[in-house]
């Protein structure tokens, strides 16, 4: 929870303070242009991957395996398509590192080492 806070005060202060410094650099038209161009292609990329994941795990549901890796990479592509449709080159760059096929293994390893320490500590239950 306290990391959460400090995430909310540090990440939007960085993103005003980018978004200032870019506006100096390329100017006011280039910058919000830029903010719009990364809108639109996080929104084309995040469908993209989505529909593919939700190919994937329903294929998977057809051979009777559970699609946990497709449902892994379904919250990532959720959580990178909202982080691109909001403002700012933080958002963005996380965004588009959690959409990308290869740089979303690495968000896919820490879900699930997370999943299994909140298994383990009881914080999550199965119910059945």
């Amino acid at each position: 929870m306290r990391y959460l806070i400090l995430l909310l005060i540090i990440i939007p202060a960085g993103e005003i303070g980018l978004l200032m410094l870019s506006g100096q650099i390329l100017g006011l038209i280039p910058t919000i242009s830029l903010i719009i161009l990364t809108g639109i292609i996080g929104a084309y990329l995040a469908k993209q991957q989505g529909l593919e994941t939700i190919r994937r795990a329903q294929e998977q549901l057809n051979y009777g395996s559970m699609p946990q890796d497709a449902l892994l990479d379904g919250i990532c592509i959720l959580v990178g398509g909202t982080l691109l449709l909001t403002p700012g080159f933080i958002t963005d760059s996380l965004g588009f590192l959690l959409l990308v096929p290869p740089t979303r293994i690495f968000f896919k390893k820490l879900l699930t080492s997370l999943f299994n320490k909140w298994l383990n500590k009881g914080r999550i239950t199965i119910i059945r």
